[in-house]
C-alpha cells in the first residue's frame, strides 16, 4: 500500500486505503450508482475488474468496476471506451463515488 504524507487525499471508506489524491479531481459533478461521484485522472490501490458495456446517463461506455485493493470494497469504475466522441475525454478515468471514500490530511 502507498502511503502519502502531506498532500489531501481520499481514502476507502472501509479500511482507509489511499485511493487518490484530490489534486487528482477533474470534476465533481458526476452521478454513480449511489449518488454523487467524482471523476478523477488517476487512482491507486484499487484493482480494475473486467470490462463490461453499460448504459449511462451520458450513453453507451465500456467501463470496469474498481475494487480497493484491501478490502475489495466497490469504489467506483474506470472508463475504458467511449462511444460518442464528446465522451472520449472520459477514457482512462475513473469514477470514485462519495459514498465509498473519505478526505484525509484535510
Amino acid at each position: 500500500m502507498a502511503e502519502l504524507v502531506g498532500p489531501r487525499l481520499y481514502s476507502c471508506c472501509n479500511c482507509r486505503n489511499h485511493v487518490s489524491l484530490h489534486d487528482d479531481i477533474i470534476s465533481k459533478a458526476f452521478q454513480g450508482r449511489n449518488g454523487r461521484a467524482f471523476l478523477f485522472s488517476h487512482a491507486m490501490n484499487v484493482v480494475v475488474g473486467q470490462k463490461e458495456d453499460r448504459h449511462l446517463l451520458t450513453g453507451l461506455h465500456t467501463v470496469a468496476d474498481i475494487y480497493c485493493d484491501d478490502c475489495h470494497e466497490v469504489l467506483g469504475w474506470k472508463y475504458e471506451r467511449a462511444y460518442e466522441a464528446s465522451q472520449k475525454y472520459k477514457e482512462g478515468k475513473f469514477i470514485l463515488e462519495k459514498s465509498k471514500i473519505v478526505q484525509e490530511n484535510w
